[in-house]
């Protein structure tokens, strides 16, 4: 029980980074957009060596995605970019194909190798062969279950470290290895510009048997169905089976989540290890299930962890917007009388926010008095977010640091 066990989160900015590590994560991934999974994140080669930075000077870790299966006219940025990371010294590289981990042992030979789980690591007989290639952990596909996982734990090389996925979002795909996006829109899921297929709704028809061509429309709405479609994987209620086991890294899906989600979830999660750590009798995952609620934009499932024959995966209606909470906005400035606030949705007066307080599971939750425009002073009733980073003078009702992230309840 003694173990250090790493909260893993995403990081698609520099920004994202440091809100991670406020809120209580050990370690982020992210990776440059051309090379990673995410070609949508907000993170180049300054940005990079900036959350590098900056995590060495807080003690924290950071792990380099370079998961994407590389044609062949990708290997020179390859090549630039793995000598930039032997230099950089990150904490590891995370990559799937077996070109690219060539390469990096080439190139970056001083840095550890992380196998994506882009790699469908699913068996003891795969971890020792990606050790026997050098890495230094695995990250098992988000298909296994509990007894495979376990059973990996007990027999696997001593020092070959394991990541689990723990939160976020499902890929319809076996590990996230897809086509489809590539098939109907011409953007590649496996070099990262998933355009999210699975989450569209579909038109489904069904043949009458006795009259051959008469087709029958198959609807949960008149939008049609989202039948690839999953729910979000949670698995707050067995954190403890999965710290018993031995995991040395659990991990957070979502580099494309606004920093209102990192810091929900990465809190949630935080609170709820050092919980089970300090007193494993009582651990009960009911106040962190209901904040986790609270940043759901789909339904939470356990996927196959507990169960291979779980049918309750599938999303039919497709994207759901939490109807509840939304992002209000974040701290820039602390004032006792009148703080300055980044908005990332509407405010006015007399509406419900909540500061999400690293460490503390429960939000604190205050009804904005009064608001006054951030450059002239005048007191205003609300304001909206016209251009990005619009601010507002705010009067907090506690102390509170720079980023910490304000919840507005609708």
């Amino acid at each position: 029980m003694n173990k250090k066990i790493e909260l893993l989160a995403p990081a698609g900015s520099f920004e994202k980074a440091k809100i991670a590590y406020l809120y209580g994560a050990d370690a982020v991934y992210c990776g440059t957009s051309s090379l990673s999974l995410r070609a949508r994140a907000d993170m180049e080669n300054e940005d990079l060596e900036k959350t590098i930075k900056y995590a060495k000077e807080i003690g924290k870790k950071v792990y380099v995605t370079l998961n994407i299966f590389a044609w062949d006219e990708k290997y020179e940025e390859i090549i630039e970019m793995a000598k930039k990371l032997e230099q950089l010294k990150p904490d590891g590289i995370i990559a799937a194909d077996v070109g690219v981990i060539e390469t990096l042992k080439q190139y970056a030979p001083t840095v550890p190798i992380n196998v994506s789980t882009q790699a469908n690591i699913i068996s003891l007989q795969d971890c020792k062969f990606w050790y026997k290639q050098g890495a230094k952990r695995v990250i098992m596909a988000r298909e296994m279950n509990k007894k495979q996982l376990k059973y990996i734990m007990e027999n696997k090389p001593k020092d070959l470290e394991v990541e689990v996925f723990i939160h976020g979002a499902i890929c319809f795909a076996f590990s996230g290895r897809c086509f489809l996006s590539d098939f109907l829109s011409c953007r590649s899921a496996n070099l990262g510009d998933c355009a999210q297929s699975c989450r569209w709704s579909y038109k489904l028809y069904a043949e009458e048997k006795n009259n051959p061509g008469e087709l029958m429309p198959i609807e949960t709405s008149e939008y049609g169905t989202s039948i690839f479609s999953s729910k979000d994987l949670c698995l707050i209620n067995e954190l403890p089976e999965i710290i018993q086991m031995g995991i040395d890294s659990l991990k957070i899906e979502g580099r494309l989540k606004t920093e209102y989600y990192i810091a929900s979830v990465v809190n949630c999660y935080r609170n709820a290890i050092d919980e089970y750590q300090k007193n494993p009798q009582n651990y009960d995952a009911t106040t962190y299930l209901k904040e986790l609620e609270k940043v759901k934009t789909r339904g939470l499932t356990t996927f196959y962890f507990n169960d291979r024959n779980n049918k309750d995966i599938q999303e039919y209606g497709g994207r759901q917007y939490n109807e509840n909470y939304e992002f209000g906005g974040k701290v820039i400035k602390y004032n006792e009388e009148k703080s300055i606030i980044e908005i990332k949705n509407k405010l006015q007066v007399g509406d419900t926010l909540e500061i999400i307080i690293p460490n503390k599971i429960t939000p604190y939750e205050f009804k904005i008095e009064k608001l006054w425009n951030d450059e002239t002073d005048e007191e205003i009733s609300e304001v909206s977010p016209g251009v990005k980073g619009q601010k507002v003078k705010m009067k907090l009702p506690i102390s509170c640091q720079k980023d910490w992230i304000l919840r507005r309840k609708k």
